[in-house]
């Protein structure tokens, strides 16, 4: 893939006390930011399941992205492609991965896409302080969101831990 039309990545894992089948379960699901996304108000599938999936994430603050897988790895994770309708697209990577026999690692990672018509160093400084910092936040949400989800089998509250200056209302 060629991530020079991307800034650089942002990603985060944690640790689940699942099985990965159960992980993937739950994250290969229509339908499932619903059940553990703290800024999702909700999930609609245009097509399911496999590497021609498309969904939508309409989050509390109205904004509505458009995810497009392009990769799905059964049991390890997919790839995927998000932004507005007819916008950028930024790319997404989910990765499961075993870590002993009760527990599994969830990683989540993304290559935003480049914001502006700026030089290399504008784009680099803005990512540093503000992009970076905004996606790790997000990140850390949606992973908590997921590991509480796993923990209490019951889908989290709104902005469940926090709010998001991107995402909520």
């Amino acid at each position: 893939m060629n991530h020079e039309k991307f800034l650089k990545l942002v990603s985060k894992s944690i640790k689940i006390n699942a099985v990965p089948q159960l992980v993937w379960e739950v994250i290969s699901k229509p339908n499932k930011l619903e059940l553990y996304h703290p800024f999702c108000e909700s999930n609609p599938v245009e097509n399911w399941p496999g590497s021609k999936s498309i969904d939508y994430v309409n989050y509390y603050n109205g904004l509505k992205l458009k995810r497009i897988f392009t990769d799905w790895i059964e049991g390890q994770g997919y790839d995927l492609l998000i932004g507005e309708e007819n916008g950028k697209k930024s790319k997404v990577i989910w990765r499961i991965s075993t870590t002993d026999n009760i527990s599994s690692d969830l990683k989540i990672t993304i290559y935003p896409y480049d914001i502006s018509k700026n030089p290399k160093s504008v784009k680099l400084f803005l990512y540093i302080i503000y992009i970076k910092p905004m996606l790790n936040k997000y990140l850390t949400s949606v992973l908590k969101g997921f590991q509480t989800y796993i923990i209490h089998g019951k889908p989290i509250r709104k902005n469940q831990f926090g709010t998001h200056k991107w995402f909520s209302n």
